[in-house]
């Protein structure tokens, strides 16, 4: 060992002479005899080391772009955005100190002689191929695949011949903020041109393809899994076949997010944010589209997917590409000899399992804080309404997330537990029914992953007696058939003071029956079709099981088959009174237009049996003393509450339950806590203190 050593650092020393005697010689004036000399050692010495001359040189100029590569990662490691990391590689290239004599002229002396000496032509080769990868990995973020090379290899033109000409005039240094600038306009105008490229092209597909396949590593990828049908249920027509993903789709899935959830890490929140901004743009461009696809898949009215299901998805990319910048941790005082910081990173592969009842907006409200956070997202469809969100894969990459960011895997609940249990998933966020939530927790655990859970609901509106009874017979219907009734957090339990009861029912009977029940593309249409004629056949099923346990149907309660309706799967808003807590029309989740009419008549009575039940998605009361509405409230076990509304969910405010209805939160701040673990990292400024 000793001996290596110390043939290591003759090595060195060896090397250094030589560096030094062609700083001062020049290559022609530079023999073994001139370094054996400088070295104070024999030529034979040198010839025992290296062999020849040339070999010498191609160590020393080995030596040297080792060196300069050392500096380079070095400087690149505190550069964050590709801007940054652009000026790091151009600094290192033309600091002052590479244009000093000593310096200069050894550089000059390689490059002259690497055509002719083949050690010195293969480290010449190497340096450009690395100088080159560092150039190519700091523009990945921000230009395409086929760009990425031709732009780098200008790039390291010009820096090479800058530099030249600099040594060549005898200029202590060139001019490197300039140099910088001139490079970011011109990969700035690389971008735009790409940019203007891409948004020449329609943003996604016009027409439904006869075959939808998984979306993988930015592009359509075909599955040998088994196909299944996507159907219109308002009429009944088969609108697509859908392949279903199988184990190797996964595995292709997360090799894709694994290779670009590390370019999409390495962009700063500005870049992220900017990108995710751009997305919500495109989703809006394209809102007629989308919302009309929408309707086709799930059977909601044309009016409430265009006005609400892709704009609250755009608010959702909007809102968390502003916030992309904002994500960060904390410092800590810890006195003279030390502080401390956290640092919020981000997970890595997240997988989003979505519902039927939103499609679209479901899988912007999961993939935009996961992605605003540096996370990749696989994400599955309800197997009943899969269109969409192939179509904001489409988006994301027009918008500049790169390939792999976001992957969609077709398919059932088998698609959904591969990837509640792929190791390599470190976060599964759904959307679904008690049951599935309690499946995939039980399935995560395996592998320890985090889980946000939003489940079912059987959620209480409680209306007192000073309640506005328009704006709560306005909220009621909202409560219980917006979206056809198919909404989670839905206020199917109403709870209405005895003392306004008769003409709260009035009211709300006049109202329900003057809704118009109609084809979902109709835009005069305010109830349109169930999912699927089997989750139709569950709905008529518990309105049955009502009237069998002896509540009194008011209005509704039976499938609508007037005309082309016939072939659909319509259901009548229906109303129940005169419900008893222990009916199962009050206890189970329906999820269907299905309203249950109680009556109340004190405060601490609503409130104990509004809480009596296994779910806590949400609550809503209606009161003109808002003392009492929030007393209420702070009383309610529920995650999501309401006074004197129902059902608005706006992106800034957090949105799950509590108990069986789930565990975490969606939207807000406080959903980046979900995508994000923290690192406390403890700095130490003085010496370690030790009893040992």
């Amino acid at each position: 060992m000793a001996t290596e050593q110390r043939d290591d650092s003759r090595r060195t020393h060896f090397i250094n002479m030589t560096l030094a005697v062609l700083a001062d010689c020049g290559n022609s004036g530079t023999t073994l005899a001139r370094i054996a000399n400088r070295a104070n050692v024999s030529p034979a010495l040198l010839v025992h080391y290296f062999g020849d001359k040339d070999s010498l040189l191609g160590a020393a100029f080995q030596h040297l772009v080792n060196q300069f590569q050392h500096d380079t990662t070095q400087a690149l490691k505190s550069a964050p955005t590709w801007r940054a990391r652009i000026a790091a590689i151009v600094g290192c290239c033309l600091d002052s100190s590479q244009f000093r004599k000593d310096v200069g002229s050894v550089w000059l002396a390689f490059w002259g002689q690497a055509i002719h000496v083949p050690a010195i032509m293969e480290v010449q080769r190497i340096y450009q191929e690395q100088l080159l990868s560092n150039l190519s990995n700091a523009l990945r973020p921000v230009l395409s695949e086929d760009q990425i090379l031709p732009v780098a290899t200008t790039i390291g033109a010009l820096i090479d011949g800058i530099w030249l000409r600099a040594a060549l005039q005898g200029v202590d240094e060139a001019d490197t903020q300039a140099v910088v600038e001139q490079i970011g306009n011109f990969v700035d105008s690389c971008i735009a041109g790409r940019q203007a490229q891409k948004l020449s092209l329609p943003a996604i597909q016009q027409a439904i393809p006869d075959t939808c396949k998984s979306w993988i590593d930015g592009r359509p990828f075909a599955s040998t899994g088994a196909r299944f049908t996507t159907l219109n249920p308002a009429t009944g027509e088969i609108l697509a076949h859908v392949e279903s993903a199988t184990a190797h789709e996964l595995d292709a899935a997360i090799e894709s997010a694994g290779r670009g959830q590390k370019i999409w890490a390495a962009m700063s929140g500005t870049e992220r944010g900017r990108i995710l901004r751009r997305a919500a743009d495109l989703l809006r461009e394209n809102s007629r589209l989308l919302a009309h696809l929408e309707t086709l898949d799930t059977g909601k009215p044309i009016a409430e997917t265009q006005a609400v299901d892709i704009h609250s998805g755009a608010d959702a990319l909007e809102y968390y590409g502003s916030l992309a910048a904002t994500i960060n941790g904390e410092a800590m005082d810890l006195g003279s000899d030390a502080f401390g910081y956290t640092r919020r990173e981000p997970l890595g592969i997240t997988a989003g399992i979505g519902a039927w009842n939103y499609p679209l907006q479901i899988a912007c409200w999961k993939s935009a804080p996961a992605l605003a956070c540096g996370n990749a997202m696989i994400f599955k469809p309800s197997e009943l309404t899969p269109l969409t969100a192939l179509r904001l894969a489409e988006i994301y990459r027009q918008a500049g997330v790169p390939d792999g960011v976001f992957n969609v895997l077709a398919g059932g609940r088998e698609t959904g537990e591969l990837l509640a249990t792929a190791p390599a998933i470190r976060k599964v966020s759904l959307t679904g029914s008690v049951g599935t939530g309690r499946q995939v927790m039980a399935s995560a655990a395996q592998s320890l992953k985090y889980v946000t859970l939003e489940l079912g609901g059987k959620s209480p509106l409680i209306i007192f007696d000073d309640a506005d009874i328009g704006n709560a017979v306005s909220a009621a219907l909202l409560a219980n058939f917006y979206s056809g009734g198919e909404i989670c957090s839905n206020g199917t339990r109403v709870f209405v003071h005895q003392n306004i009861h008769e003409q709260f029912i009035a009211a709300l009977k006049a109202r329900v029956e003057k809704m118009r029940i109609g084809q979902p593309l109709d835009p005069k249409t305010q109830v349109g079709s169930l999912v699927s004629h089997d989750h139709m056949e569950k709905v008529l099923g518990y309105i049955e099981l009502g009237k069998r346990e002896g509540a009194t149907l008011l209005t509704g309660g039976h499938r609508v088959t007037d005309g082309a309706l016939a072939a659909g799967a319509f259901v009548a808003p229906t109303v129940f009174t005169n419900c008893t807590d222990d009916m199962r029309i009050m206890r189970e989740e329906i999820f269907g237009p299905v309203m249950s009419v109680t009556t109340f008549i004190d405060e601490d009575e609503v409130v104990a049996r509004a809480n009596n039940t296994e779910f806590g998605l949400a609550a809503g009361i209606f009161t003109q003393n808002l003392a009492r509405g929030h007393r209420v409230i702070s009383r309610l076990e529920a995650g999501t509450c309401w006074i004197n509304n129902y059902n608005i969910t706006p992106i800034e405010m957090p949105f799950g339950g509590v108990k069986q209805s789930g565990l975490g939160r969606e939207n807000s701040r406080l959903a980046l806590e979900h995508y994000t673990q923290v690192k406390s990292v403890y700095v130490a400024l003085g010496n370690v203190d030790s009893p040992y």
